[in-house]
């Protein structure tokens, strides 16, 4: 059984950084593909920042520059270090796996506000 679990979020001020966490197991975690997405009330879930099974990473427009996506396959885990945090990346944040097929976490809470 496949379990994805996020962690990490919390509340910070604009300006500050937080970072995510995300440990996979019950499937070969260092053959996966894996992304955060985020997701506001009301809204669709959009991605934020992915991450290939080869390191090759991608970022939308808004984490350019400020998320870095990173993962350690030998914790099975992937990070999402996000710096110079704005009051608009308010969000619960979810972890995607993908490999032959998609799973998602729970999510974690993320609070931008002063």
């Amino acid at each position: 059984q496949v379990r994805v679990v996020e962690s990490g979020g919390g509340l910070v001020q604009p300006g500050g950084s937080l970072r995510l966490s995300c440990t996979a197991s019950g499937n070969d975690f260092s053959r996966s593909n894996m992304g955060w997405f985020r997701q506001v009330p009301g809204n669709q879930r959009k991605v934020v920042a992915t991450i290939t099974s080869g390191n090759i990473t991608n970022y939308a427009n808004s984490a350019t520059g400020r998320f870095t996506i990173s993962r350690d396959n030998a914790k099975n885990t992937v990070y999402l270090q996000m710096n110079s945090l704005k009051l608009e990346d308010t969000a619960v944040y979810y972890c995607y796996m993908y490999t032959g097929g998609g799973y998602w976490g729970q999510g974690t809470q993320v609070t931008v506000s002063s």
